[in-house]
This record gives structure tokens, sequence and C-alpha cells, in this order.
């Protein structure tokens, strides 16, 4: 790399965020430097949504191999190994790096330094004791997992969401703390491996951002893997057994609970302790997130934040938005803002769980109502096997669609509809009209759309006939 003093535009960290914002930026014809102190690729690469949705298949094709005798399909010993699993997980994080390597973005006319970045002024940073000044900064350092603060946590080697991909044996006896997308995915996984699976929550339900009903379904799908699913209770204290994974967990109630490994799967932490943003004029909140406006732009004008160092929605798919749009307002002076009621989010379990907008909780403050199509009544559903799920669009006055929840098969590829939906203020005879494939999950989708159009006729009818009805009683009073 060049020893060039000063760069339009410094991104500061390697991940979905930084990624898109430096590749972004170069495309506008700035001077790019991307800083980053680990791995190209970032979180969902190498510790996320890679690994993890990479276990998810093969442990759903050792479930479906094993329980298809409902659809006619017998399978004898069918067997797993582990190791192998394994090394499908690493080979799909190593097939996909090459596509964020320092010589691909150096093809998009982006430049990679790799180092430790610090602020040490307004206009200035240093990478490991290099000066580096800016025009402006982006900030997409990223996140990093959470680690319970238990008594005896020292005593154990406690699992993330960045580690438990280095094991290279099923753990017979696994504890998962923590009922948000990362413990019920992963929970659910290593059970229909054959492990021993108990997931501690500390809430009184799964996926507490979801519907009940969606988080009623995802319980009972992970009890019916085997799970031991224990909510209302967190764990108070850890006694390791001296070699390294194993020990027991003990709970609020006094129960006690042994393992082999444990993993935490309790949220994370944004990655901006050794920023020294201060020096910078950067504003962090109470928890150490990035704090950012509308058009991510810090308390400093010239720096930017985007992904999960700032306190908005924490996906791969936001971080990726987001960094674009923060190198558009930087680099070309820009104000588009984020969006904040079309984001989706999936959780990955079987069934699958995909949400966006409004959720039921808030629809009658907001007059909505809901339309469900249980998937029992789902063609292709009850072609599968697959009809536990439901798909409910929440609808305004208008028509148009504000929220969306739906449980089942891919409800994730099935989501980007109604995104698209609310997103662009469509409304449910704009669905209604648009022919559908048949059979296919996402008819839901149209089903509940249709639904709520004959609702509106049906009401719009009552209407006049009400009306025709109150002036035919005047006439006769006259």
């Amino acid at each position: 790399m060049g020893e060039r003093a000063e760069w339009q535009l410094v991104v500061i960290g390697g991940g979905s965020a930084g990624l898109v914002a430096s590749r972004t930026a170069a495309s506008f014809g700035a001077d790019t430097l991307l800083i980053e102190a680990d791995r190209l690729g970032g979180e969902c690469l190498w510790t996320g949504c890679v690994p993890s949705k990479s276990l998810i298949a093969a442990a759903s094709a050792l479930t479906i191999a094993r329980s298809s005798p409902h659809l006619g399909v017998e399978t004898d010993a069918v067997r797993l190994d582990f190791a192998a699993a394994m090394r499908h997980v690493h080979g799909a994080m190593h097939t996909i790096a090459p596509v964020d390597s320092p010589e691909v973005l150096a093809l998009a006319g982006v430049e990679v330094l790799s180092g430790h970045a610090r602020f040490t002024g307004s206009r200035s940073l240093n990478v490991d004791g290099r000066e580096i000044r800016f025009g402006q900064v982006i900030i997409a350092t990223g996140g990093s997992p959470a680690v319970p603060k238990i008594d005896g946590i020292g005593s154990v080697e406690v699992l993330t969401s960045a580690t438990v991909w280095d094991l290279t044996e099923l753990p017979e006896r696994l504890v998962v703390l923590g009922g948000g997308a990362i413990g019920c995915e992963i929970a659910q996984a290593m059970a229909r491996f054959g492990s021993d699976v108990t997931l501690v929550h500390r809430g009184d339900r799964l996926l507490a951002k979801e519907e009940p009903r969606a988080s009623a379904i995802v319980r009972a799908a992970l009890e019916a893997d085997g799970v031991i699913v224990l909510t209302g209770r967190q764990g108070t204290s850890i006694s390791g057994d001296g070699r390294g994974l194993g020990g027991a967990v003990t709970l609020d109630d006094g129960s006690v609970v042994p393992f082999d490994a444990i993993l935490a799967a309790i949220g994370r932490a944004p990655n901006t302790g050794s920023l020294d943003a201060n020096r910078a004029g950067v504003e962090l909140d109470e928890v150490g997130n990035v704090v950012v406006n509308a058009r991510l732009r810090t308390a400093n004008p010239r720096i930017w934040a985007a992904g999960d160092v700032t306190a908005l929605p924490k996906f791969t798919h936001t971080a990726g938005v987001n960094g674009s749009i923060a190198a558009s307002n930087a680099v070309l002076g820009l104000s588009r803002t984020v969006d904040s009621v079309a984001v989706p989010r999936v959780t990955f379990t079987h069934p699958e769980v995909g949400s966006v907008g409004v959720v039921q909780a808030d629809a009658a403050a907001k007059g909505l109502i809901a339309r469900t199509i249980d998937h029992e009544h789902l063609d292709r559903a009850i072609a599968e096997g697959a009809t536990g799920g439901y798909t409910q669009l929440l609808v305004d006055k208008r028509g148009r669609v504000r929220g969306a929840t739906i449980v089942g098969p891919r409800a994730g590829e099935s989501l980007g509809e109604v995104s698209l939906a609310i997103s662009r203020g469509l409304t449910t005879s704009d669905i209604a009209s648009t022919t559908h494939a048949y059979p296919t999950f996402s008819d839901a989708v149209w089903n509940a759309a249709v639904a709520d159009v004959r609702a509106r006729l049906n009401q719009g009818a009552t209407k006049v006939v009400t009306r025709a009805l109150w002036r035919l009683r005047r006439w006769h009073l006259r």
C-alpha cells in the first residue's frame, strides 16, 4: 500500500457494512481506504450467517432423512459424521471468502490496510503507529458476542457464536443460554444432530420480538426435536469440571444442569472500546453504540457509522443497506435516511419465522386489521406435510400492507414480496391482482391479500345496502 497522507474516505471495519460502504464510495470515484483488524468478511461470513445456515442445512438434511416415513420414504442406518458436517461449514466460509479479498477490492478501487484504528483527532487516525488523515470516515467495526456476568464464568470455556464453529466433536450435553434467534437456531441444529440440549431463557417466551403464536410454534418445534426449553430462568453460577468445556450451571430456582459444552447467545456488544471515539467528538450511548441520526451521521459531521456498531437493527442486510446509505451521504453529500419501517428479519429454525413492519401487539393502536391464513389450508403445505405454520398480513383502512409474520418452510423467501409492499405502500389489491405461482408457500400471501379484498368488498356492499334501506325508511316516514 502506498503512503498516501490523506484519504477522501476511510472505512473502519471490513464486515458487511464496511465492505458495501467502501465499494459504494469507490464506485463514486472517491479515494477509499478500508481498515480491517482481523479478517475481511466480518461476522456474517466467519461467525454468523454463513456458518450457522451451513450447520442448519446439515441438520435439516439429517432430520429429513430420518423422518420421512409419512411421505413413503423409508431410510435405514442414517448416521451423522459431525466432523464432516463441520468441514461443510468451514468449506462454505472459504468458498465465499475470496469475493471479499483485498485483491478483489483493489479491482473495485478500494485499498485495504490491515491494523487496529483509533482516532487521534476530529480528522485523524492512527493505525498501529501510522498516522492517517481523512475527509470523511465511516465507522463499521461491528459487534461481538456478549458473555453473561455469572459467578464462576471463568472456570469454563464458554462458547459463543464466534467460537462454536471450532467444535470438532458433538457435545453429548449442551446448554444454550439465550432464547433469541441465534440460541434457538443452534439449539435446534445440535439437538437434531443428537446432542442433549437444554435451552435456558430469562424471558417468558422464546423469540420475544416475534408474535406470541410464532414463539409458541418454535418452542413446540424445538421440544419435538428433543430440546429442553426452560423459560423464565437464568443462570446464577457456573462451575467447570477442569477439562475446559464441561461443567454445570446452577439456575435461579436452585436446579443444576450439567453440560459438556455451554453456549452463550444473549446478544451482541458494539466494538467501540478501542476506537478512542471521544477524541473525534463521536458520541456513544450507554452500551457503547455509536450515536447517529437518521442519515447515519455522528456528532462529528465528518464521521458516519453503519452496521452493528449502531443501535439500529443488527442484521446483515440492514448493515449492507446502511453502509451504502452512509457512503452515499458522505461522498455525494446526499440526505438519504435509513428505513425504520420495512426491516425484515428471519429466524432460521424449522419452521422459519419471518417478520417485517408493524407487529400485531401494535396493530390495534394503529387501527390495523389482521388477515391470517393457516397453513393447514395451504395446498403446498399440505403436499409437503408441513401445515403447522401461518401467514398473517396487517392491513390499514386503505388496504395498505403495514406488517406481516410468516411461519413455515422458507418463510424468509416469502417475506420479500411483503417487504416490497410495505416499502412502496402497496395494497392488498395490488397483491391480489398479481398472478402468483401455484402451488407455493408464498401463495399464502396472495390468499391473505384476497381475503382482505373480499372482506372490504363485502363491507362496502353492506354499507351500500344500509344506506339504501335508510333512504327507503326516510321516504316511508314522509
